[in-house]
Order: structure tokens, then sequence, then C-alpha cells
């Protein structure tokens, strides 16, 4: 912990420049915007401060009942990062609507590394996650939730897919976008950056034949899925290994963030082939 000793900047005005960056965030989201984001929550803002991040705290917005219980994350901070402390009621009007956590914070993203940078050194026992057309936050954000949660090296997201810094998809992921590494690329660039790297690139769809529960992997893989509704074009499953999940009473398929979850279970808890288990 730090010894930062730097008063916080008390803020009685909604519209006070200095917390601009705040302003409306529910209609005027930072993502996208010099290479910013927000982050909401306690979680996620301790995750944001936390070693394990990849991103950089800029500053910290919070409601002056919750400034005791953050001591040690603004201790911690950067003196260079201010922290600004308001009522709730003036809160809310910055933010433009009731902000119960009464924490957010703004972030700097990191420097993106390249897809031949991510999937260099490959090992026999990395898993990856591919998404292609993922334009719902909550599915983004559960994708990356995963991700983390079962050990995938990174996840790897073709130009199609919505920006995982969104605000929404950073809570729903409880901050592991905010430390998971990932890459962006056209999809079938992030396909044949797979195989070049020697790593099988699974399709997630209702079409295959080969279930997943026969499934075993050979050495490093990686999930490829697809939007709810249109699912993977049927050009990237041609390029890719089809892979089934069994179901029952009718059903074709699950949420996206659901099927990863049953995907990355089965390929993180059994033996690669010819292993003894």
């Amino acid at each position: 912990m730090g010894n930062r000793n730097i008063a916080p900047i008390i803020i009685e005005d909604p519209e006070d420049p200095r917390v601009a960056a705040y302003r409306d965030i529910r209609e005027r989201d930072l993502t996208g915007r010099q290479g910013l984001f927000i982050a909401e929550g306690e979680v996620v803002v301790r995750g944001l401060a936390s070693p394990a991040s990849r991103c950089r705290p800029v500053s910290l917005l919070l409601a002056e009942k919750r400034a005791a219980a953050l001591q040690d994350v603004i201790q911690a901070l950067s003196p260079t990062a201010p922290v600004y402390v308001a009522r709730q009621a003036v809160l809310d009007r910055i933010a433009g609507f009731e902000l119960h956590r009464g924490i957010l914070a703004l972030g700097e993203k990191p420097v993106q590394p390249s897809l031949d940078a991510t999937l260099a050194d490959v090992a026999p026992s990395d898993v990856f996650v591919a998404a292609s057309g993922i334009g719902n936050h909550d599915n983004m954000g559960g994708l990356f939730r995963n991700a983390a949660a079962f050990g995938a090296r990174a996840v790897l997201l073709d130009t199609t897919c919505c920006d995982p810094f969104y605000r929404k998809a950073i809570r729903v992921s409880v901050g592991a976008v905010l430390r998971t590494p990932f890459a962006v690329a056209e999809s079938v660039a992030l396909i044949d950056a797979l195989d070049r790297a020697g790593v099988e690139t699974l399709a997630l769809t209702p079409s295959a034949h080969e279930r997943l529960s026969d499934y075993r992997r050979n050495g490093p893989v990686a999930l490829m899925l697809g939007a709810e509704g249109p699912g993977l074009s049927s050009d990237l499953i041609a390029r890719c290994r089809p892979i089934g999940i069994a179901m029952a009473g009718g059903f074709d398929s699950l949420n996206v963030a659901a099927t990863s979850a049953v995907a990355l279970h089965h390929l993180t808890t059994t033996a690669l082939a010819g292993e003894k288990t």
C-alpha cells in the first residue's frame, strides 16, 4: 500500500469541469473515446486498481458514504490520479441516473497487443476463446468472465464484436475485461493465425455432428463462438472443427455465455488425448 496523503477533492457542483468525463455516462459511455473507459462498482474498481489489472486508473469519483471503505484503494493510487468525492445527490446528477453503488473510476485502456504476439509461444495446455459478431454487452462480459474463471490464455475478437471496455460489459465480467489479454482482427485472420500457431479451432454450432462430450483435444485449442440467433457463418464453420453440445427438450442451443462456460469446463477439466486422468 502506498502513502498517498492527498486529500480527496470535494465536488459540490454537478457541472464541475473536473468531473466532465463522468457526466451522463449512460448516454455517452466513454468507450472508444481517447482510449478511456468507465468502471463501476467496488469489485470492478478494486480490480482496476489491483496489480493484476492491465489498465491504469486515471481518477475516482465516489459518493462520500463510500470513501471510507475504499481507503486502501485510494492510498494505493498514483499521486497523479485525483479522487473526487460528492454527496449522493450530486453524484447521481453527474452520472445522469441513481448510482446506488456510489463508486466510479475512469480508466485508461492498455496498449492493444497484436494477434501474433498474443499467440506467441503457445503451450499444449492453452485454451483460447474466440468470438465473431458478439454485439451484446452482457454476452461480451460473460465471455470474459468465463474465460478468466476457467483460465483461458486470451480472448480473440473479430472486428464485428462490440468493445469489451463498454461500462456494462466490464461490470458483467466482474472486472475480468481489465485483466484478461485479448486481441482483435478479422475473423478469417483469427482462424488463420490460430492455425499457424498450432491451435485447433472448434466452431460451436448446433449443426455439428460431433458432440463436445466426445471430444478430446490433442494440444492447444480455441473455442469459436458466434452471436445468438445467426451464430457463426457457414464459411467460418468450414474453416474450423464443428462441435455441438447435446440438447434435450427440442432446444438447439444455449446462450453464448452459457455455451462458453460449458465448453471451457469440458476443455479445462478433461485430460488431453493420451494422458492419464
